[in-house]
């Protein structure tokens, strides 16, 4: 599936499919008869349930499960926004086709395939100081590469990114859907100094402000202040609620993906799990914009993808817990009059 036009794009945000009302109350009525107090699992319940409703079955499951990270390149990193220079993303990258980083350990400690989805590092986006990081085709084009890494028969899709400079664009993309100082949304990213941070915050204000006149609209949002990698993360989102396959976000990056969506159409983010909050300043409040409470805190700042990848042991728990525990009836235990 490809985004062939704006259109196509904009139809399919604006028509979103909704979970199965009648797993969502067989899901229910299980957990209502397991061995166990109403409510006692408390998130692992709604986990449960949440998954029933996307995938159609009172007992959901994950036996295909996969971690998508796309990766671009920026041109806003000719004004100094991050500690790395820009060739570390193509460095990185072999890393993940090495097998060599984190995202590689945890995916495998999540029984998760892995799929790495470089998207022309060999052109940088644009300085969006100064023009739209994106024309209209190489948004496109993105969106598509995003789309086409989801397909139907997935259970679950983690989704993260890699792209020395991309948090200087998802602070744009915080700030422009969502209003709000700059400096609110703008973190250390990959480990800035205070300078570093003011100088991070002057380039997106200077940014926003040559795109000032632009429209608010997401797919003009995400051409004119976003990455490859990040419009890549909107179209795997996007698709995989076409699907029905839910979504589990990784970090503050990977939600801006989503934030010019859900400024659009805040439903759009009822198929996604925040899988942690970062300690990137701005991402609780992104989360709380999208409304999405993150399953882990753990103060994680990696990106590629590896917060969401550690909270997918958390949901497989859930599902366990609610497909494999015994009712009152099966374990002859006596339950509430």
């Amino acid at each position: 599936m490809t985004f062939a036009s704006i259109e196509t794009f904009e139809t399919a945000l604006a028509s979103l499919t909704q979970p199965d009302a009648a797993a969502i109350a067989a899901a229910q009525a299980r957990q209502a008869q397991l061995t166990k107090p109403a409510g006692s699992l408390a998130r692992l319940e709604e986990i449960a349930i949440f998954f029933a409703g996307w995938q159609g079955r009172e007992r959901p499951r994950i036996d295909r499960g996969r971690v998508a990270v796309f990766a671009g390149n920026h041109g806003v990193t000719v004004h100094g926004v991050s500690a790395f220079p820009a060739d570390v993303t193509v460095q990185m990258v072999a890393n993940f086709r090495a097998g060599g980083a984190a995202i590689n350990a945890l995916a495998k400690a999540a029984d998760l395939e892995l799929i790495i989805v470089p998207i022309d590092l060999d052109t940088p986006t644009a300085d969006f100081t100064v023009a739209p990081a994106m024309s209209e085709a190489e948004c496109l084009a993105a969106l598509s590469a995003g789309a086409e890494a989801v397909e139907p028969g997935l259970d679950l899709i983690v989704v993260g990114e890699m792209g020395i400079g991309n948090s200087t664009a998802a602070a744009a993309l915080a700030t422009r859907s969502f209003g709000g100082a700059v400096a609110d949304w703008t973190g250390p990213g990959t480990g800035l100094d205070g300078a570093g941070i003011a100088r991070k915050i002057a380039v997106i204000e200077r940014a926003l402000q040559h795109h000032g006149s632009a429209p608010m609209t997401p797919f003009e949002t995400l051409r004119r202040v976003g990455g490859r990698e990040i419009a890549a993360i909107a179209g795997a989102i996007l698709r995989a609620r076409q699907l029905g396959i839910p979504v589990v976000l990784d970090g503050f990056i990977a939600s801006s993906a989503i934030a010019p969506l859900a400024a659009a159409n805040p439903g759009v983010t009822a198929h996604c799990i925040a899988g942690h909050c970062s300690a990137e300043p701005g991402h609780q409040k992104l989360l709380d914009q999208l409304g999405l409470n993150p399953l882990l805190r753990l103060n994680m700042r990696l990106g590629e993808a590896s917060g969401g990848a550690v909270a997918v042991n958390i949901i497989r728990s859930a599902l366990a817990a609610h497909a494999q525990m015994a009712t009152f009836a099966e374990a002859a235990v006596s339950g509430r009059e």
